[in-house]
């Protein structure tokens, strides 16, 4: 069938399926047949196309569109993703932002990025501060592989290192300008109201974060004035409705004090930044 035609019953079928944006995906999936862009499509609607039948059944399943097109693509870089990690999300792109706004300026920053999953903060960071030396750090080994073959595929070599750790250990008295986190936010009492997309496909060790969603930041606001410098800045991600509980929380610590709340682009309190004292 010709793009034109692909288009038409992509759109329809998805839309069938109950996914939220049908005709986007279906340009997505076609694009990436043609070996083109979304924009690129138009001048492509009469090429024929081969190939669609399985990506559109694995759509229809609601498989997320980024693991059917086995990349994504965030800020600057374009990641491969798959179900070893999390799919890199804008939100996050926004905790990047805040993190290198506390880096630039600071020669050869020590930055920990705690969780990476596909390594897109750590690599991300590491791209754009070029003399940035970045540790990423994850409890999956299978996360951390998934990282590992982004850092190879960005060329981004030398700065960054992939460690497998769990922060119940700790990490001794590392001296980081910046720690940084997208951490598992998703109370568990939540999983069936979450998208399929979302609950049936994305590892539930990377979203869930204990009762609330709140256990891991206990961990992380505890154990991070160890390996901060003081002056340093911890800037985290966090799930709706949660700004009160670690507000709470930070007000609690001896050395971390709340200096700014950043709102996603639909105006919900998502991106942290504190300091240390």
């Amino acid at each position: 069938m010709t793009a034109r035609e692909a288009l038409a019953e992509a759109e329809r079928r998805l839309a069938a399926a109950g996914v939220e944006t049908p005709r986007v995906d279906a340009e997505w999936l076609v694009a990436h047949l043609l070996g083109t862009t979304r924009s690129g499509l138009a001048a492509r609607l009469d090429d024929d196309v081969e190939g669609l039948e399985p990506l559109l059944e694995r759509r229809e399943m609601r498989e997320p569109l980024a693991y059917i097109l086995g990349e994504w693509g965030f800020r600057r870089l374009t990641l491969r993703t798959d179900r070893r990690a999390l799919i890199p999300r804008p939100e996050t792109e926004v905790v990047v932002e805040r993190a290198l706004e506390h880096i630039r300026g600071i020669e050869q920053p020590k930055v920990l990025d705690v969780g990476t999953g596909t390594g897109a903060i750590a690599l991300a960071i590491a791209d754009e501060v070029r003399d940035a030396q970045v540790t990423a750090i994850d409890v999956s080994p299978d996360a951390l592989a998934l990282a590992r073959e982004n850092l190879e595929l960005t060329g981004i070599n030398g700065r960054v290192r992939l460690v497998e750790h769990d922060l119940t250990v700790g990490l001794g008295n590392a001296d980081f300008d910046l720690v940084v986190s997208n951490p598992p936010y998703v109370d568990p009492e939540e999983l069936e109201a979450l998208q399929p997309e979302v609950r049936d496909w994305e590892p539930h060790g990377a979203l869930f974060g204990g009762v609330d969603g709140i256990e891991f930041y206990q961990r992380l606001f505890s154990d991070c004035p160890e390996y901060l410098k003081t002056g340093g800045h911890l800037v985290i991600e966090i799930g709706y409705g949660q700004l009160g509980a670690i507000e709470s929380m930070v007000a609690g610590s001896p050395s971390l004090k709340l200096v700014e709340v950043t709102n996603d682009l639909q105006g919900i309190p998502r991106t942290l930044t504190m300091t240390k004292s």
